[in-house]
């Protein structure tokens, strides 16, 4: 599968000056985020990517809108690939809010809040990215799976840390990262 972490956000502009939580619920990209997105597209042009699992953050799904364009495959909604819920930024928004916002993907199978009501310990965010890893491996299909998610994901699934608009490829059939390091 490849991952690709969401281009940079509102939260990750601020965050990354201050190194302090701005309060932004949901943020969108900035406009280097959407520059990002647009990038990332055009790498993946030629991965062979046939489906795109996406987190319901604003940020995932601005970043996969270019993607899905440019390769016309089909979108799934997923909150198993969601950010580790930390930081406000991680505070997502209700599902009838995203109906609303995106009226072309299905949310139908997330609950109306699907963020956890606290922060999230590391070791919940590492056995959903187990549960995930364990659930592409058992698919066919796995190798032309582009999944659009987050930082703290990603590091669950690889044990890297990537930056913003960064894509990797990563074998869900090997086994997870021994250790795993909790800061950018």
């Amino acid at each position: 599968m490849i991952l690709l972490r969401h281009g940079q956000s509102e939260f990750n502009l601020h965050f990354g000056a201050t190194r302090r939580d701005p309060g932004i619920i949901d943020p969108r990209l900035t406009a280097l985020g959407h520059t990002q997105a647009e990038e990332a597209a055009e790498q993946l042009a030629s991965q062979g990517i046939e489906r795109i699992i996406v987190s319901p953050y604003t940020r995932a799904l601005q970043t996969a809108r270019p993607v899905a364009a440019a390769l016309g495959v089909p979108v799934t909604i997923d909150p198993t690939v969601r950010e580790r819920y930390a930081y406000a930024c991680d505070i997502g928004s209700p599902r009838q809010d995203l109906e609303r916002d995106w009226p072309h993907h299905d949310f139908g199978e997330i609950d109306p809040i699907w963020w956890p009501n606290e922060e999230e310990p590391e070791a919940s965010i590492i056995d959903r990215a187990a549960r995930f890893r364990a659930g592409l491996a058992a698919r066919h299909d796995w190798t032309n799976t582009l999944v659009v998610t987050h930082w703290g994901f990603i590091l669950s699934l690889t044990g890297q840390s990537v930056a913003n608009g960064q894509w990797l490829r990563c074998d869900p059939t090997e086994p997870p990262p021994e250790r795993l390091v909790w800061h950018a």
